[in-house]
């Protein structure tokens, strides 16, 4: 039934009986676990850290020596390899004075050879693939 004085406006007012709720469909499942994924891209996304995760696939260095390797600053290569850390790409271990910095044991399970002799790491959701030596 019309409101009193909404058809005089040009309008009705209907009052509909409450509708069951929209059935959603399930959640998509997360096969690439993007969090981790996303973490790792972030943290990839620059290419002095690409490079640092080259130098220690052949093995533990300290900052002096990547920073060399690079030929950047320490300060930046410390920095980046924070990142690294912070994205669970590389640890750390303290050697005497030094801080040591390698692939994290996890990455380095990732560590394989593709069907060409490319060096890869396969995060998941991607890989790194370069010539190995």
């Amino acid at each position: 039934k019309p409101a009193r004085g909404a058809a005089s406006l040009g309008f009705h007012i209907i009052i509909e009986e409450p509708r069951p709720p929209i059935r959603l469909e399930a959640a998509m499942e997360d096969q690439l676990q993007s969090n981790v994924c996303a973490r790792y891209l972030k943290a990839l996304s620059e290419p002095d850290r690409l490079k640092i995760i080259q130098c220690l696939q052949n093995g533990p260095k300290n900052v002096s020596e990547l920073a060399e390797l690079l030929g950047r600053e320490l300060v930046n290569v410390s920095h980046h390899l924070g990142v690294l850390r912070h994205a669970g790409l590389v640890q750390d271990e303290k050697h005497g004075k030094y801080v040591v910095y390698s692939l994290h044991p996890s990455v380095l399970a990732k560590k394989k050879k593709n069907e060409h002799g490319k060096e890869m790491l396969d995060l998941g959701c991607c890989r790194l693939e370069w010539d190995g030596e």
